[in-house]
């Protein structure tokens, strides 16, 4: 088949969950023999590549100002995903989906997959960027072929509140390693169990602020690792580093990938995860399956993934997060039991070779549609 991907910041990179969705999906179709392109905003990484493990990469034009990027990088995706020869375009977020009328125009199958329901996110609350992710919503249902959802809870809500069915198709969780602390030595000082950590984008919705102050409030050695970047979201920023100003416990660790992220899931006493919205947690995933204790929000998208192998606390609760953590850090018998349990869990979620395939069924249905009508008309 011959596929047009868009909705990614960048390819390669692990900025975020849509980015390592699209590339886990990605290189395995191309690695199966599919022609696949993504399309890439225009960003300084994105210039060095032509092609990366088999998916072929074209950067659009892209506008570098705060809340017009995302914006005019998919416009110009799908502009030309519209006058491509692909079969299928597969768009990834709210905000791309409300150019998916383009490529409708000339006949392309369109695929969108809901990774959050990102007009809600705090960060851009009362502002035109949540009335556009919202609109994105709306064109999605109108153009999109099918809907691809990530969790139980956002399949009840396109089926609540506008009698859409959707699929539902989980990201992938891989099979890792737990790796010892040799990296994470040298340039943080950390060892095995010595540190908490939270791993993602600084954005008002991951609950990061909540996390320090409760973290302030903890009688431990332990520190808190915090590994993650801004996404237009530099006040909130600020105020992160407002809140652990003085606080020698608290590590800001920047952007991390590779290696470096693997050290830090495996060695880590707690991943913490205090979100109030999320799709499908990649991060949370990529903990458990290093065996990681995690404790998150109690949102339906956290408890889906971690059942029962980890602890769940009410969403803004400050107390009862410094509760559990105490209690946590002071036993850490029933930290190795949950470590355990996520350690097990974990085999058994869908991997991201099991979600290439469910993804490319959906494909293959839409494919054969369109076989199917044309032979009727030609009889």
């Amino acid at each position: 088949m011959n596929i047009i991907m868009f909705g990614q910041k960048d390819l390669p990179s692990r900025a975020g969950g849509i980015e390592v969705a699209v590339e886990e999906l990605a290189t395995r179709m191309a690695a199966k023999g599919h022609r696949v392109l993504c399309c890439n905003r225009r960003m300084n990484s994105s210039k060095k590549y032509s092609e990366y493990r088999g998916v072929q990469l074209r950067t659009v034009p892209t506008i570098r100002e705060k809340g017009l990027a995302a914006v005019s990088a998919a416009f110009f995706a799908a502009l030309y995903a519209m006058f491509s020869d692909c079969d299928v375009v597969h768009i990834h977020g709210e905000g791309p989906a409300f150019f998916s009328f383009l490529p409708k125009l000339t006949g392309k199958y369109v695929l969108v997959t809901i990774h959050g329901l990102d007009w809600d996110r705090e960060k851009w609350k009362g502002s035109f960027a949540s009335r556009f992710l919202y609109w994105g919503e709306k064109m999605a249902l109108h153009f999109a072929d099918e809907i691809i959802v990530l969790s139980q809870s956002a399949e009840e809500y396109f089926l609540q509140k506008y009698q859409r069915q959707t699929v539902r198709i989980p990201n992938g969780c891989s099979r890792s390693e737990e790796l010892p602390p040799n990296e994470i030595r040298k340039r943080f000082g950390l060892e095995r169990d010595s540190y908490l950590l939270f791993v993602g984008r600084f954005v008002p919705e991951k609950g990061v602020h909540h996390l320090i102050e409760a973290f302030l409030h903890l009688k431990t050695d332990k520190k808190l690792v915090i590994a993650g970047a801004s996404s237009d979201s530099d006040d909130y920023v600020r105020h992160l580093y407002n809140l652990a100003e003085g606080e020698e416990r608290i590590l800001f660790a920047g952007f991390v990938e590779g290696s470096l992220l693997e050290e830090l899931y495996s060695n880590c006493y707690l991943y913490l995860l205090p979100s109030s919205l999320e799709g499908m947690p990649l991060t949370l995933l990529e903990a458990m399956s290093h065996g990681a204790c995690c404790v998150t929000s109690d949102i339906p998208e956290c408890r889906e993934v971690i059942g029962e192998s980890g602890c769940c606390v009410e969403v803004g609760q400050g107390f009862e997060l410094r509760d559990c953590l105490q209690q946590l850090c002071d036993k850490p018998i029933l930290v190795e039991e949950f470590r355990r349990k996520a350690r097990a869990r974990s085999t058994k979620l869908e991997s991201w070779d099991t979600v290439t395939e469910q993804t490319l069924n959906q494909y293959e249905i839409l494919l054969n549609r369109r076989h199917k009508h044309e032979n009727s008309a030609g009889q």
